[in-house]
């Protein structure tokens, strides 16, 4: 690639004014901040809260199906539950059946903690969902599930 090819500005303008990735990945970290805030005094981040959510079942979820609903990869999903296990909210196991699967359990205090967390997510939530004045709300829901 020369050295003295040049890329118009207006290019710029429109890949600002225009990217998907650009605008959803913004409005995700506004969101999260805001979720992260409203949970901080729970000791929670909104990655954490989905988290704990996420295991929130009646039989205990493998680190697989977990990882695939929260749209992370396994090795990230074991680095996000080692500080909820070492505050006792999560207790990784070994599945009975298959030795080399991992079950995931909220514990006593995780379910506590969740049941508290709870009306602080639906308080913020619905803050959130004001905002989208213009918006389809279940449409948008749609969409962005269509997305990922």
């Amino acid at each position: 690639m020369s050295s003295h090819q040049h890329l118009p500005f207006t290019t710029t303008i429109e890949v600002r004014d225009t990217c998907l990735c650009l605008h959803l990945q913004r409005a995700a970290r506004a969101v999260a901040r805001r979720f992260d805030a409203a949970l901080r005094p729970l000791g929670l981040t909104n990655g954490q809260f989905s988290l704990l959510m996420s295991l929130n079942r009646e039989d205990p979820p493998t680190i697989g199906s977990v990882s695939a609903l929260l749209a992370m990869d396994r090795t990230t999903l074991t680095a996000n539950l080692k500080p909820l296990e070492r505050r006792g909210l999560v207790k990784v196991t070994i599945d009975d059946a298959d030795k080399r699967t991992r079950r995931v359990t909220l514990t006593p205090p995780g379910r506590v903690l969740l049941v508290a967390a709870v009306p602080v997510w639906k308080r913020t939530h619905a803050a959130i969902e004001e905002l989208l004045l213009r918006s389809d709300r279940e449409e948008l829901r749609a969409d962005l599930r269509a997305l990922s």
